[in-house]
């Protein structure tokens, strides 16, 4: 590992100032589940780290007046697990987060040191796409919120800006009729999933009114399979309408043939999955 200068931040403005004045070459360090050994292995230059782990309420999950979800950037997937709010009022947030098998990545990790790594594979980035989050960010021009789907601009790539950082996501608060679901292909319970969906469906006597179709692991960033979620949308939420949007939802994909899958088997499980994922999340929307 090369040398670098290393900080210890105490507030958000001292730790954007940092980012700012190294640019490209500083990281964040929360958790380090990712950066620590990506750092040894040398995969990217290095010149400074910026330790957030002393900046106070960064490891804060409340919710709002509105009975929006809010976390930190310092908040581990562990006490999202743990949280009553967040297993019963976000389901299949709380189930992403269950299955994953390693203790030791849910007590270091952090859900935003997850989803800044930007990589496609990430159970919990795909569930808060179809979950409508957003992302506070802060940096030397202010703050700013942005959308989710809008944050990995490609494969471990994100809208970051020079001297920005992740501070908090927001969940919206499930409504009365929506319903939820997460699920992911794996060849066992320890490895990166092969393929991850998550849906959220918003329903009126059967009849669909909101969808949200994430996918992840099946093309450079997670995202919403939008013509899937057009076909559901009107429609009541019959065996047929399910299996036209997965197979919809199929055509979406970009994947690649990798160590874990091929593309054409991630492909062909897309439609299995999505469809899956909207029959259970069909049978949670009616409570």
């Amino acid at each position: 590992m090369r040398a670098f200068d290393y900080f210890e931040s105490k507030t958000v403005a001292e730790a954007t100032k940092y980012l700012l004045d190294y640019g490209e070459t500083a990281r964040v360090l929360a958790g380090g589940v990712d950066l620590i050994p990506r750092m040894r292995k040398e995969d990217f230059k290095t010149d400074c780290v910026v330790n957030i782990q002393r900046i106070p309420n960064l490891d804060r999950i409340e919710l709002d007046s509105g009975k929006e979800l809010r976390f930190g950037a310092m908040a581990t997937l562990r006490s999202l697990e743990t949280s009553e709010w967040v297993r019963k009022g976000y389901p299949a947030f709380y189930e992403a987060i269950r299955q994953i098998a390693s203790v030791q990545t849910k007590y270091m990790g952090t859900a935003v040191g997850n989803l800044c790594v930007g990589t496609p594979a990430s159970d919990v980035a795909t569930v808060l796409y179809a979950l409508g989050a957003s992302l506070s960010i802060s940096g030397p021009e202010g703050d700013r919120t942005e959308a989710i789907q809008d944050f990995c601009t490609d494969y471990r790539c994100t809208s970051l800006r020079r001297g920005e950082m992740v501070t908090g996501v927001s969940v919206p608060p499930m409504k009365a009729g929506e319903g939820s679901a997460f699920v992911n292909l794996v060849r066992t319970h320890a490895d990166i999933a092969k393929l991850t969906v998550a849906v959220s469906i918003t329903t009126e006597k059967d009849v669909c009114r909101e969808a949200r179709i994430a996918i992840g692991a099946a093309a450079p960033t997670v995202f919403r399979a939008s013509k899937a979620e057009d076909a559901l949308r009107g429609r009541p939420l019959k065996a047929q309408t399910i299996d036209e949007a997965a197979q919809i939802a199929s055509g979406e994909t970009r994947p690649i043939s990798d160590l874990r899958s091929t593309a054409e088997y991630r492909k062909e499980m897309t439609r299995v999955l999505v469809r899956k994922a909207l029959e259970k999340a069909s049978v949670a929307a009616k409570g």
